[in-house]
């Protein structure tokens, strides 16, 4: 079975390496970067399965680079950061991250959030397999594929890559189209379920499918109990 390669950047040499040892524990493959510049070439040359990435590195504001990798590369994505705050957390979620995680913290805790995340990837796969093997799902003027965790319009020239966080919640929600689905039942899995995160991703997800997203037809909320896919899902080759 091939080792995951996560990728860690933090300008603190002794943070890399104690997070490196305990991931390397765990078998999974490590590289350690002190500068955004040196992820950002090495990622262009081989892209890892994750990235921890810390928010205060010497040549860049971390944030941005949450971003870039978000939006463009598909890959997973952990926030390491002394800001602990709501705010900030809301905001790694907001650009896509999939975890995020305030300094200082047990090393064994990023690695039972990282292996949340693969268990994630891996249920994802899973359902994806089960009943919908190499099929794709399509709903309203949307195409999800879930072996590749691409979402990509039908006429339009548009298509994402998803964050593992939210390939989990839209799966979630095409497999059960117009039921409400509670927080709970979509938050069950994650890590740190904590009360906005689900807010967040939903609000990442409504950027991407609908037409006006502070009008959602497709994802609507239902106040009080949870959240809901209006439309018919239909699995195709």
């Amino acid at each position: 079975m091939t080792r995951k390669i996560i990728y860690i950047v933090d300008d603190e040499p002794d943070i890399c390496q104690i997070i490196a040892q305990q991931l390397n524990q765990h078998g999974y493959e490590t590289r350690t970067f002190q500068t955004g510049q040196q992820a950002s070439a090495a990622i262009h040359r081989r892209k890892p399965d994750l990235c921890i990435i810390d928010l205060g590195l010497p040549d860049m504001d971390g944030i941005s680079l949450v971003k870039e990798y978000c939006d463009t590369s598909g890959m997973g994505v952990i926030i390491i950061s002394g800001r602990g705050s709501t705010t900030d957390r809301i905001l790694g979620l907001e650009f896509g991250a999939d975890d995020y995680l305030a300094k200082p913290f047990e090393p064994r805790e990023l690695v039972a959030r990282v292996n949340s995340l693969f268990r994630r990837l891996e249920h994802i796969n899973h359902v994806s397999h089960s009943g919908n093997k190499d099929r794709k799902a399509r709903f309203a003027d949307w195409v999800y594929d879930p072996n590749t965790l691409t979402l990509y319009h039908q006429t339009q020239t548009l298509s994402y890559e998803l964050s593992s966080a939210e390939a989990t919640l839209l799966n979630r929600l095409l497999q059960a189209p117009r039921q409400v689905l509670s927080r709970d039942q979509l938050l069950h899995g994650f890590a740190d379920p904590f009360d906005r995160s689900i807010d967040v991703r939903m609000s990442r997800l409504r950027k991407k499918v609908e037409t006006d997203p502070k009008h959602p037809t497709l994802i609507k909320t239902i106040y009080g109990a949870g959240y809901i896919l209006t439309c018919e899902v239909s699995w195709q080759a």
